[in-house]
This record gives structure tokens, sequence and C-alpha cells, in this order.
């Protein structure tokens, strides 16, 4: 499945969220050099999913805070995912 995000590199805390318009933003502690937020995303995506890092593959965005994933997860495992964000997010991001 491919999914876009919009990456926030350089936060203070790795944070999933949901915009108004329904874009998933990924806040990042990594600094945006070297590479390192990207393979924090990586990394903090297959945290999240429960899959293996291999499983996730950024596409398109190497150098931009839009980035494209391919990440290999069922629909109804990605869906779980994004609720989960949801109600974090409703609840004041605790």
């Amino acid at each position: 499945m491919t999914i876009s995000v919009k990456a926030k590199p350089g936060s203070k805390v790795d944070l999933f969220e949901i915009d108004a318009a329904g874009q998933l933003t990924v806040k990042l502690k990594a600094p945006a050099q070297e590479g390192r937020a990207n393979a924090h995303l990586i990394d903090l995506f297959a945290r999240e999913l429960g899959i293996h890092k291999s499983a996730v593959t950024i596409v398109a965005g190497f150098t931009n805070p839009h980035k494209r994933l391919d990440i290999a997860v069922s629909a109804v495992d990605y869906d779980r995912f994004l609720d989960r964000i949801r109600t974090i997010s409703a609840s004041g991001g605790s």
C-alpha cells in the first residue's frame, strides 16, 4: 500500500497527527541531516505498525517533507493504525 505523509524533522517529540484535511503528518525528533530523519521515519512506521523496517520504503520525497511511502501492511491493519492516531489526537495527544 502506498501512502502520503508530511514529515516534520527536528521536532521535540515523535508524533503522528492527522490534520483537518486528512493529511497524515509525522513529527520526528531526528534532524533532516544525512538521511537521519528518513531512517527514523521508516523505523517509527515499522514500530507503530508492528512490521519489519524492510517492509517500509520511501518511494518519493527523499529530500522533501512531502513523502510517499510503500508499506507492506494490510488495509485493515493500516485503518486500525489511523483509528489509534485519531483517538489519541481527540484525547489531546496523550
